[in-house]
């Protein structure tokens, strides 16, 4: 019996070890015809260790009865089939990834970059151009999905599906800096045949798997790394400093995976965009409703809209001396308005030192945070954000101890690729113009107006510099006031007195 248990143990070993092969084998061949294969391979396997344990049995034990050998020939039959299900549900495993590559085969591309961006330590030149890869994924309309980063600054973008030495120029449709995504449109028909287009999910649940599909670093073919949902939050966006809902995966999203789908089973539940340094495999992926919120904005309007911000600074209300000093009752949560954008429509409406108590009748925590799916909570800063640029909000305030509902008009960031890198600059102060000190805004508005040089240089709060080229900002000037609605670019008073002068 004792050698009988080392021949079944033998037996599982070496059907083991043929799984194994067959696992590595089907990486590379088998990826279509995946279950057929396996069902062959295994069959042919247990049928050829049956026979050499039948051999085996009658040489080791030849003393033993006939009825002992066939109950004993049974148990390593049974062994062995058992170890070949148990072989074959380990491959099942990673059909997933097998699902997740065949899915993305023909849909993902790779992003050739050509881009220069601007010089402001020399203003009047730009950087020399350099080239970068990204990656990106066809959806629906035969227009191709990626990150905004991945095109930034871009003088010539080409792109390359899976499997063809073949490269095609691309033209950027939208970008939208603020969220990092941006869309292609490629003019050649010949690309889009065979070219299929992945379907939008929604967000995964925690410890949901997804697969991240592109062209990561270190090789010039696709890749697919999976892992599990672990946080969905407000993160902040590198590429454009916003805060926006994220999705942080333990995935390894690489430079070259930026703009690849994360799928999850036969859908996309959100673009590939940033990781965290310092960390091992913590990246993070931009989610549906965000991806969805953008192509909403370019479809309505033909260009990026950008995203709602109520613009005001708020200070959680956790301290109990705190809510009792600005008479919230025992029931009452909310956050405390400590500065209001003097642009913003709830300048005209909200006050300093209000208490925000719910947005859209959603109840706002003491930490600023609203209930988000079973117990996790995230800012309400998503609400607003999800907002559509010039649609109304009910906020329900606490004003000198007394409630109020209030309805706000809420309107997008005035993002443009021309002050794209700019937006961690908001709200500091105009020092200079082009090396002369501002005493007052009647100025600064003259000295823009009356600028002849190439460029025009602002010195800022922080030794902080914006540098933009005059004429390209005069035509992107005209193009923000059309496409946010803004009937001016100044005041009434600075308008008249741009009139006197003239």
């Amino acid at each position: 019996m004792v050698l009988l248990k080392c021949i079944v143990n033998r037996t599982v070993r070496k059907l083991q070890l043929s799984s194994l092969n067959l696992s590595r084998r089907g990486r590379l061949h088998c990826h279509r015809s995946l279950t057929s294969c396996d069902n062959n391979y295994y069959i042919e396997s247990v049928n050829k260790l049956l026979v050499c344990n039948r051999t085996t049995s009658r040489t080791l034990c030849s003393s033993t009865s006939s009825s002992s050998i066939a109950n004993e020939k049974i148990s390593v039959a049974a062994a062995a089939a058992a170890a070949a299900a148990a072989a074959a549900s380990s491959v099942v495993v990673d059909t997933d990834v097998y699902s997740a590559v065949e899915l993305a085969l023909d849909s993902v591309v790779k992003i050739f970059t050509v881009s220069s961006t601007p010089n402001y330590s020399l203003p009047w030149q730009n950087k020399s151009q350099r080239e970068s890869t990204g990656s990106g994924f066809v959806i629906y309309g035969n227009r191709i999905l990626t990150n905004a980063h991945v095109v930034a600054d871009h003088t010539f973008v080409l792109v390359r599906k899976h499997g063809s030495p073949t490269k095609h120029r691309a033209t950027v449709h939208a970008i939208g800096h603020e969220c990092d995504l941006a869309i292609l449109v490629v003019q050649n028909h010949d690309f889009w045949d065979g070219m299929n287009s992945l379907n939008l999910g929604d967000v995964p649940f925690l410890q949901e798997g997804v697969s991240v599909v592109g062209y990561p670093q270190g090789g010039d073919n696709i890749s697919v790394t999976k892992g599990v949902v672990s946080r969905v939050e407000p993160t902040q966006y590198v590429h454009g400093a916003t805060q926006l809902l994220a999705i942080q995966i333990d995935a390894a999203i690489n430079p070259g995976n930026s703009g690849g789908p994360a799928i999850m089973g036969k859908k996309v539940a959100g673009v590939a965009f940033q990781n965290l340094s310092g960390a091992e495999n913590i990246g993070y992926i931009i989610p549906i409703p965000i991806v969805k919120h953008f192509l909403a904005g370019v479809e309505e309007s033909g260009n990026y809209v950008g995203f709602c911000s109520l613009g005001l600074s708020c200070q959680p209300t956790e301290n109990v001396q705190l809510r009792e000093y600005f008479r919230m009752r025992p029931d009452m949560t909310g956050v405390l308005v400590s500065k209001i954008n003097p642009l913003s429509d709830a300048h005209k409406i909200l006050k300093k030192d209000d208490i925000v108590l719910a947005f859209d009748s959603i109840p706002i925590a003491n930490d600023g945070t609203v209930h988000f799916r079973n117990r996790e909570r995230i800012t309400f800063d998503h609400l607003v954000s999800m907002k559509k640029p010039n649609e109304t909000a009910a906020v329900k305030v606490l004003r000198n101890g007394e409630e109020h509902e209030l309805t706000i008009t809420l309107r997008p960031v005035l993002m443009d690729d021309i002050n794209a890198g700019y937006e961690r600059l908001a709200e500091l102060q105009v020092k200079k113009v082009n090396g002369i000190e501002i005493e007052n805004l009647a100025q600064l508005c003259r000295l823009v107006g009356e600028c002849k040089e190439e460029n025009i240089r602002f010195d800022l709060d922080d030794d902080r510099v914006i540098v933009l080229n005059y004429d390209r900002a005069e035509v992107a000037t005209s193009q923000i006031l059309k496409r946010h609605r803004i009937s001016s670019a100044m005041s009434i008073d600075l308008v008249s007195q741009q009139d006197v002068r003239r």
